[in-house]
C-alpha cells in the first residue's frame, strides 16, 4: 500500500525505513536492517501487520537521514543511494558501538553531513530540523541497571520539509516535552511495545500535536516491537486526527 498525502507519496518499507517522494525529490529515513530491504525478513509472529521483506535497490535517494546507531545500516544506505545522494546522519553514530559489520558513516561514498540533536539545515531543496530523541531515565524504557536504553545524546528525530509539507519521524524516543509544539503535517511515530513510545503514548502525542495525518512505523518487525496497530488507529481516530496504516 502506498500513502498519498499533500502531494507526497509515502511508503513504509519495514522496520524504521520510510520513503517520501515528491515530484522531484526522494528522501529516505533510516533505511534497512533485519532483512527488510534484502528480502530476508520474516515475522516472528505470523500475520502481524508489517510490510513484506523485499530485495530493494532503488538507488534513487536525494537525501538519506539516519537517526542513531541502532537504525544505521550501511548496506541499507547503499541500496537507496546514488552518486548525488546526501546522507544526513546523527553525529554520535559510532560503528564501534555494535558488533555488526558496518562501514563508518564518514567512509560512505556519498556526501555526508553530521548533525546534532537540535540543528537546522537545508540539503538541496529540503529543509531539515533535528529534535532530541531519547528515553526518559525515570520512564519504562530502561535496562536492568535502570539506565535508559536510548540515553540522551544517542540520536535524534527528524522533521523534513518536502514541498512545504512537514514530516516528523520521532526516531527511537519516548514522547518528550516539546514534541507536541512541533508544526507537523505528517506525524510518523514509533508505536512499538518496547524501547520507544508505545501506541498509547503515540496516540496521546498525536492528539496534542494535531497533525493532518498520522502514519505509524517501527512496529511488528520482531516480537519485542509487536503492537496492535488497529487499536492505535482507532485511538487516534477517536481524537479526530486522521490516521492511516501501511502494512502490506
Amino acid at each position: 500500500m502506498t500513502v498519498r498525502h499533500d502531494g507526497l507519496t509515502v511508503d513504509w518499507l519495514g522496520y524504521a525505513t520510510l520513503r517520501i517522494e515528491s515530484d522531484d525529490t526522494v528522501v529516505y529515513l533510516d533505511p534497512g536492517r533485519y532483512g527488510t530491504l534484502t528480502g530476508e525478513w520474516e515475522p516472528d509472529t505470523p500475520g502481524v501487520g508489517h510490510p513484506p521483506g523485499q530485495d530493494y535497490r532503488a538507488e534513487d535517494a536525494d537525501v538519506v537521514c539516519v537517526t542513531h546507531i541502532h537504525h544505521y545500516d550501511s548496506d541499507g544506505v547503499d541500496r537507496v543511494s546514488n552518486d548525488d545522494t546526501t546522507v544526513v546522519a546523527f553525529e554520535g553514530i559510532d560503528v564501534g558501538d555494535t558488533d555488526r559489520e558496518l562501514t563508518p558513516v564518514e567512509d560512505l561514498p556519498y556526501e555526508v553531513v553530521e548533525v546534532g540533536m537540535e540543528d537546522e539545515l537545508v540539503v538541496g531543496d529540503v529543509p531539515i530540523m533535528t529534535v532530541p530523541a531519547y528515553n526518559d531515565p525515570d520512564g519504562k524504557n530502561v535496562d536492568a541497571d535502570g539506565d535508559p536504553i536510548h540515553p540522551k545524546g544517542i540520536g535524534c528525530g527528524f522533521v523534513v520539509t518536502i514541498d512545504d509539507t512537514n514530516v516528523f519521524w520521532t526516531g527511537d524516543s519516548d514522547a518528550l516535552d516539546g514534541h507536541e509544539a512541533l508544526d507537523v503535517s505528517l506525524f510518523v511515530p514509533s508505536i512499538a511495545q518496547s524501547f520507544t513510545m508505545d501506541r498509547h503514548d503515540a496516540a496521546d502525542l498525536a492528539g496534542a500535536m494535531d497533525p493532518d495525518l498520522v502514519l505509524p512505523i517501527h512496529y511488528n518487525t520482531f516480537e519485542a516491537l509487536e503492537a496492535d496497530s488497529g487499536a492505535f488507529a482507532e485511538d487516534v481516530a477517536k481524537r479526530g486526527v486522521p490516521v492511516v496504516l501501511d502494512e502490506t
